[in-house]
């Protein structure tokens, strides 16, 4: 009988796995690797990588383990979900900065008091 992983774990395991899933999404993206690329690479699906982008807790962990093989080689779990890799740290980064421009003499007349 197939279980639904869904209904088996509590809304922090969920929440867990969701983590994971956002992570190892954010780690491609700041590796600025393919989904499908991504994909090819670990021998997996895309509708698989998919769901484990997303945190789906059916997935076997060999999954997890590949796909991030496939993005960032040599990188461990550990890594991975204490944020320390270079590129998501400067992901990071670049998400902070913002542009600013200059008011303009309307903006600047509002502010004279």
């Amino acid at each position: 009988m197939k279980i639904s992983q869904f209904t088996m774990l509590s809304s922090l395991q969920l929440e867990e796995c969701t983590r994971l899933g956002r992570l190892l999404a954010r780690l491609r993206i700041a590796r600025k690797v393919k989904q499908t690329d991504a994909a090819l690479r670990s021998g997996l699906s895309r509708n698989t990588v998919y769901r484990l982008e997303k945190g789906d807790p059916g997935l076997a962990f060999g999954q997890v383990l590949r796909y991030l093989e496939a993005i960032a080689p040599g990188s461990t779990l550990l890594e991975l979900l204490s944020e320390a890799d270079p590129a998501l740290l400067a992901l990071a980064a670049r998400e902070k900065t913002q542009r600013v421009r200059d008011m303009s003499i309307a903006e600047l007349k509002e502010l004279e008091f």
